[in-house]
């Protein structure tokens, strides 16, 4: 497989931005992440101690001012003119990947043209996937909002990107149950499948990832106690050989290469608004964020967005996320997807006969569970990383670990 993306390296240096050189992408830890919070006893050996007051709710002084230069350079009307103290930012809690943040004109300034009100500011944290995959969304992301398939797009720049704000309530993980959502859902997703876009057709994306992911933690350094002792236990699942395992059933495993999101977990799906919706349609939902898009095999979307079913990220406090494994879709549950996709793709129609129909449909439940193996694998692999490199505040380590718990308990069922 083709090493495509950088190897990740840091070092501090004077400037806060990410710089590629050469092959390498070297990563400032002091823009990606935050000081090692203390503890109550000013130590660093507990996380959950760290946190025992939640998530930050206060944007910084420095972020503030950078977002402040990033609407009056990018966006029109108003946002040139207005002075910084009537600039107002907000955190957009979910992310985990990047940093989200609400960025709004106040109310006693009035519009002087067509300028949106409001702008979604999202600012890259580790970049893990290398500067192509950035370029590559970006393109991508300009291509689905041409399409009226995502949000629109407003500015790109180095550090992150302007976009559409769409007026939404929040998806539950609890809602991702509900068999209206679910269809919806399978429908979302089976469009998705279907497009034809300008990016190399290999199906290279699962695999090259997690090749990637697993060069990059073999030369992890971990200098916190709580990470090291975390970081270990996971080590002992000797996770090189779990991974030769995994590719040869997956290799046993038909799956379609077609356009994967390979990230539709919850806070991916946005509930529009009826203010945000096409008054001529009843469909309520958008898939948003592209970052990990690409062509891939069919069977990690299902995999990996019945894994989604487990994780709730909305958890207020340490590790800022809940998981339980009994949500994890049941047969019946699964099968209403499908049916709803393959009514969306064409798989099959009214002149199917019954038993050709339960054939796609059992083989489709093989393929996506055992595609959630590697769902488990490629964002626990992920979250490991992230727990050296991220500001986000995010039990990534216990993530991982969680990850890889279910992946061994998962693979004595699927396999």
């Amino acid at each position: 497989m083709q090493r495509s993306i950088p190897i990740l390296k840091t070092e501090n240096t004077a400037s806060d931005a990410p710089k590629d050189k050469g092959d390498e992408l070297i990563i400032n830890d002091n823009y990606l992440r935050a000081p090692s919070p203390k503890g109550g006893n000013n130590d660093d050996d507990s996380e959950a101690e760290s946190y025992r007051d939640g998530r930050t709710e206060e944007v910084d002084r420095d972020t503030k001012v950078r977002a402040y230069a990033w609407c009056r350079d990018f966006l029109s009307g108003t946002w040139k003119t207005i002075p910084e103290s009537d600039f107002q930012i907000s955190i957009v809690s979910g992310g985990l990947s990047n940093l989200l943040y609400l960025c709004t004109l106040p109310d006693h300034v009035q519009n002087v043209g067509d300028e949106p009100r409001q702008v979604l500011l999202r600012v890259y944290g580790a970049i893990l996937q290398g500067i192509d995959s950035l370029v590559l969304e970006s393109v991508m992301f300009a291509i689905l909002a041409e399409r009226l398939l995502g949000p629109r797009l407003y500015g790109v720049f180095p550090e992150g990107r302007l976009e559409q704000y769409l007026p939404n309530n929040r998806m539950l993980t609890e809602q991702l149950r509900d068999p209206e959502v679910s269809a919806e859902i399978a429908v979302k997703v089976a469009r998705f499948h279907g497009m034809v876009m300008p990016f190399n057709k290999e199906p290279k994306w699962l695999f090259g990832t997690i090749d990637k992911y697993m060069d990059q933690i073999l030369k992890l350094k971990f200098v916190r106690d709580a990470h090291v002792k975390k970081f270990n236990k996971l080590m002992k699942y000797n996770l090189q050989a779990e991974l030769e395992s995994l590719r040869t059933l997956l290799a046993e495993t038909p799956s379609p290469v077609v356009f994967c999101h390979n990230d539709v977990q919850e806070g991916n799906i946005l509930v529009l608004d009826e203010a945000a919706r096409d008054p001529s349609s009843t469909e309520k939902l958008m898939l948003i964020d592209f970052e990990y898009s690409s062509y891939n095999y069919r069977g990690f979307d299902f995999g990996n967005h019945f894994c989604e079913w487990v994780y709730d990220y909305t958890y207020d406090q340490w590790p800022f996320y809940k998981a339980n494994m009994e949500n994890y879709p049941s047969r019946e549950q699964q099968l209403h997807f499908f049916r709803n996709y393959l009514a969306e793709s064409g798989g099959y129609s009214e002149s199917t006969m019954h038993e050709d129909q339960a054939r796609i449909e059992e083989e489709m439940i093989t393929e996506a569970n055992r595609y959630a193996l590697a769902s488990h694998f490629l964002w626990g692999l992920w979250s490991i990383i992230q727990a050296r490199l991220s500001k986000i505040e995010f039990g990534y380590m216990d993530y991982a670990q969680c990850r890889f718990d279910a992946y061994f308990k998962q693979k004595k069922i699927f396999t």
